[in-house]
């Protein structure tokens, strides 16, 4: 009988990345490297879903959320367009 093991990993070779994010630091540039980290983890939008998952939210609180910020966003384009056009 053989003693066959289905619950390990295959080992990773070295040559291929990690899963998740990860940047390269060339040079010793530490703060370059991070400023793209920080742009890569703003575009991936992991921290927006680590900071909604922080607690239940109801669909209609969403929506009303939702909702509330379509209207800023309106009444920031017209105060701008105002401003620039005068209309």
């Amino acid at each position: 009988m053989q003693n066959r093991s289905y619950n390990k990993k295959p080992p990773r070779s070295n040559n291929t990345p990690a899963a998740g994010l990860y940047v390269e630091v060339r040079n010793g540039d530490i703060a370059g490297a991070l400023r793209k980290f920080k742009k890569k983890v703003q575009e991936s939008g992991v921290l927006q879903d680590y900071k909604d998952r922080q607690e239940y939210v109801k669909p209609s609180e969403k929506r009303k959320r939702a909702k509330a910020a379509a209207v800023r966003r309106h009444q920031r384009t017209m105060s701008k367009r105002l401003e620039e056009l005068g209309y």
